[in-house]
């Protein structure tokens, strides 16, 4: 006997609404994520795959899966066991952002990235600025570029998110950001 799972009420979507609902909304650091969250415009793909291959399976199936939705704005592709190391991630997004171009979907799609141990290149690990980034699983974000470039034309001094972002992340610091994550993991996690 099968049993069906709604993806929306697993553990790892929970976690991801949850932090998507007190960071990236709660804190304003995207400013375009809360009409999405609050219209329920966000899909949310659960990724059980370990596998670069599967995932690029799946990855380029999202990107068709949104084409084919026009009710919906993005896709989040969260990993729940693969792509925990961070450079292996970040071979990962390289592939699909090749991916994106070889199928057809470049200057339709985007791809943003979070990862539990995001880090920008030159920033100390523990900078409170890679928290803008930070999410509770790995997660590959999908985003139809009409649509960002639709909010970034009406939205005051866009080239300034990320400035006003990193001052905010390092104001509120690194321990209040663990801390979320650590509560977001315990409240949604099954052991």
């Amino acid at each position: 006997m099968t049993i069906s799972v709604n993806p929306d009420v697993t553990n790892e979507v929970l976690a991801t609404k949850a932090w998507l609902d007190e960071i990236v909304i709660g804190l304003n650091i995207c400013p375009f994520a809360k009409k999405e969250f609050v219209n329920n415009t966000i899909h949310y793909h659960l990724s059980k795959t370990e596998q670069v291959k599967t995932a690029l399976h799946e990855f380029i199936e999202q990107c068709r899966y949104l084409q084919n939705h026009d009710e919906l704005e993005t896709s989040l592709i969260i990993y729940a066991n693969g792509f925990r190391g961070f450079d292996r991630y970040l071979d990962l997004v390289e592939y699909a952002n090749d991916l994106l171009v070889d199928s057809g979907f470049e200057g339709i799609f985007q791809i943003a990235s979070m990862h539990p141990e995001y880090c920008f290149d030159g920033d100390d690990y523990d900078d409170a600025s890679n928290y803008t980034n930070r999410s509770p699983y790995p997660i590959i974000h999908i985003i139809r570029e009409t649509s960002m470039s639709r909010v970034l034309s009406v939205y005051n001094e866009p080239e300034k998110i990320p400035k006003n972002n990193i001052k905010l992340t390092q104001k509120k610091g690194t321990n209040f950001f663990k801390e979320v994550l650590t509560r977001i993991h315990k409240k949604h996690n099954k052991s």
